[in-house]
């Protein structure tokens, strides 16, 4: 069963380094609906600075594009979805990997590491020459269910 979306928001903005911030600091105003703890904010802060980092610096690659971040409340979770239309990811497990990147000489490969692990869920679709959408999910801690 799908759970109704309680809110949303829409942005779409140019892949500048600039946007980064931009981009953290709007989704986690808009995941504070939510009763997260400061510390789940920051990771959630963390994880969307790292998808749309990816989108501008390996998506774009000194180019420009534009970058759409979805964000949905369903229920007592947050979706925050990261869409972009650059090169692509052509093998997105090796890309999960701990210190997988294109650029040895600049990064140290771990972004998609820490979206993975600050997020409840994260789902990557991309294709060469298309583009790239990364979906993440997280809810509350205090609210989670245990089993």
């Amino acid at each position: 069963m799908m759970e109704t979306i309680e809110n949303m928001v829409e942005m779409r903005f140019p892949s500048k380094a600039a946007n980064i911030g931009f981009a953290r600091t709007a989704v986690a105003l808009f995941a504070s609906q939510l009763e997260f703890t400061l510390d789940e904010l920051d990771e959630i802060k963390i994880a969307v600075s790292e998808a749309v980092s990816n989108a501008v610096i390996h998506g774009y690659k000194g180019t420009e594009g534009e970058i759409t971040v979805i964000c949905r409340l369903t229920g007592n979770r947050l979706e925050v979805t990261v869409k972009d239309e650059g090169r692509g990811i052509s093998n997105v497990q090796q890309a999960l990997e701990p210190a997988f990147t294109t650029e040895p000489e600049e990064r140290m490969g771990l972004g998609l590491v820490f979206v993975r692990e600050y997020m409840d869920e994260l789902v990557i679709d991309s294709e060469p020459g298309k583009g790239t959408c990364v979906f993440m999910a997280k809810s509350p801690s205090q609210t989670r269910v245990h089993s």
